[in-house]
């Protein structure tokens, strides 16, 4: 307890960074915090191109909604992907990155690659309200579920930065562990029911004979993730008691498992670097 006391004495500190990392992130560019919208609307731009047009991909109608807009059901599973890539990408390199100011002076180290929760959290905030605008216009009634859309992106938050937390250390070990996790979230993706309905897996499992293919599959976090914050945004529904049951106990454990590794070899980072 006298590291996480600490950490939260340090409350003023982690604001600072975060406000650096919010500030930084976009200095010196002519769109500026714009960037945080173009960058997931040129990607949902690709992504509908390709999977609804081109490739004629099978929407689901949003049930009970009765919506059915490829590019809301898509961004409702992208920005939450977005968000979750980018804290953990941030959080991983956060150590190496500030090597030199580690060096100079003490202060609890977990406060970098949470101020990157708190950076990406203030753009998803954005991002979401536009999103969810945009959904209200459609016809979206997700206003009823607002307070759980907001308890599900704390589970996310606590999610990616638990995944952060183990990988900063990793990194300070290894430095190729950061190209390694750059394919492997590019894998982690396309292996999670982002840009594609998960009926698609199970149609495929089952005419394989396989169907113990999607029970496999929904042991991906992201993918009880994108679908609490689908049937919430997009269906209008409550989720799955087992979904949001699940999302409960892998951020705990993620957060847990990260706290636990990091704080374990904090003291050894300035060694390392």
């Amino acid at each position: 307890m006298t590291y996480l006391n600490e950490l939260m004495s340090s409350r003023e500190l982690l604001a600072n960074l975060t406000a650096r990392e919010v500030k930084g992130k976009y200095r010196r560019t002519v769109f500026g915090q714009l960037w945080s919208l173009i960058n997931p609307l040129a990607t949902m731009l690709i992504y509908t191109i390709v999977y609804s047009f081109i490739f004629r991909a099978r929407l689901e109608v949003g049930d009970p909604s009765r919506l059915n807009i490829y590019p809301l059901w898509l961004m409702c599973g992208l920005l939450p992907w977005i968000f979750a890539r980018n804290v953990i990408n941030s959080g991983m390199t956060s150590i190496v990155a500030n090597g030199s100011l580690i060096k100079k002076v003490y202060f609890p180290r977990m406060a970098l690659p949470i101020a990157a929760v708190g950076s990406f959290g203030f753009t998803w905030l954005v991002e979401m309200g536009v999103l969810l605008i945009a959904l209200a216009i459609a016809g979206s009634n997700f206003w009823i579920y607002l307070p759980v859309i907001v308890g599900t992106m704390l589970l996310l938050a606590m999610f990616s930065c638990g995944v952060g937390l183990v990988l900063a250390i990793v990194n300070v070990h290894f430095r190729d562990m950061q190209h390694l996790v750059g394919i492997a979230l590019q894998m982690w993706m396309y292996l999670s029911p982002i840009i594609y309905p998960i009926s698609l897996v199970e149609d495929a499992a089952n005419k394989a004979g396989h169907p113990w293919i999607l029970t496999l599959y929904r042991l991906n976090p992201i993918e009880r993730f994108s679908t609490v914050f689908r049937n919430l945004m997009y269906d209008n529904r409550l989720p799955e008691w087992g979904d949001l049951l699940a999302c409960l106990v892998w951020a705990c454990a993620s957060l847990a498992i990260g706290y636990g590794v990091f704080s374990r070899n904090e003291k050894k980072l300035a060694e390392l670097l």
